[in-house]
């Protein structure tokens, strides 16, 4: 397999290539740079936010595609925050559900998602097959992971997505975007994501960063098998 992995910084990334043995070599594409590791993985610093991922999550699709090699699965991750208790701190969770949470309107009412004001997509949801065996394999959750613009900061909001979203277990600012960018290529797309902090107020001294870097990094290490076993069969778009 030919796997793409997009974080948003070069940290995760980082954490990420210490899962592997062997040299990265650096490829250069117009705007972004990738780190080649042995076995058929890319790594990718995409940059923060739904956008910026997205774009240059579509830099390396096209660029692999144009060169006759197209990847067989994206994958996004990193750190992010999770929803207490579901979600604890160090842990990890597995999208069955990418959802860009703030992507529609504002009303009297409440949110609107953008499907429901008539176009677009809010939500991608990756191989049901892959989600069993990514979480079998690494001990992560699944559930839905949130892909948020504004990183919540307080408790209001927090209480307001998980009503608009009670399946939801993390928030990120990446996973929608690289799975609209996997999309648009038809490759498939997976989100693990590593728990750093609880998603509510902004605590920094509750943060524990490194504990999830480590995570990744186990995580990562336990990935490569369940990818190898994942039927070509079983995937979906």
């Amino acid at each position: 397999m030919r796997v793409l992995v997009a974080t948003a910084v070069p940290v995760e990334r980082d954490a990420v290539a210490r899962a592997f043995t062997g040299p990265a070599r650096e490829v250069p594409l117009p705007g972004v740079v990738l780190q080649r590791l042995p076995g058929g993985y890319d790594l990718l610093a995409a940059g923060v936010g739904p956008a910026l991922a997205a774009a240059s999550t579509a830099t390396a699709l096209t660029a692999a595609a144009l060169e006759r090699v197209p990847y067989d699965l994206v994958v996004s991750t990193g750190i992010g925050g999770g929803f207490l208790p579901d979600a604890p701190l160090g842990s990890l969770v597995v999208a069955d559900e990418i959802t860009a949470a703030d992507l529609g309107a504002d009303t009297a009412d409440g949110f609107v998602p953008v499907t429901e004001l008539g176009f677009g997509t809010v939500t991608h949801r990756p191989s049901e097959a892959l989600v069993r065996a990514v979480a079998a394999a690494t001990g992560a959750r699944a559930g839905t992971v949130l892909t948020v613009s504004t990183v919540t900061g307080t408790a209001a909001r927090a209480t307001a997505l998980r009503a608009r979203h009670p399946r939801a277990l993390a928030e990120a600012m990446e996973g929608f975007g690289v799975a609209e960018a996997a999309a648009a290529h038809r490759v498939p797309v997976l989100e693990l994501r590593a728990v750093s902090n609880p998603v509510g107020p902004r605590d920094r001294a509750a943060w524990r960063i490194g504990d999830a870097l480590t995570a990744l990094t186990a995580g990562f290490g336990k990935l490569a098998p369940a990818l190898e076993s994942w039927n070509h069969h079983d995937r979906t778009h």
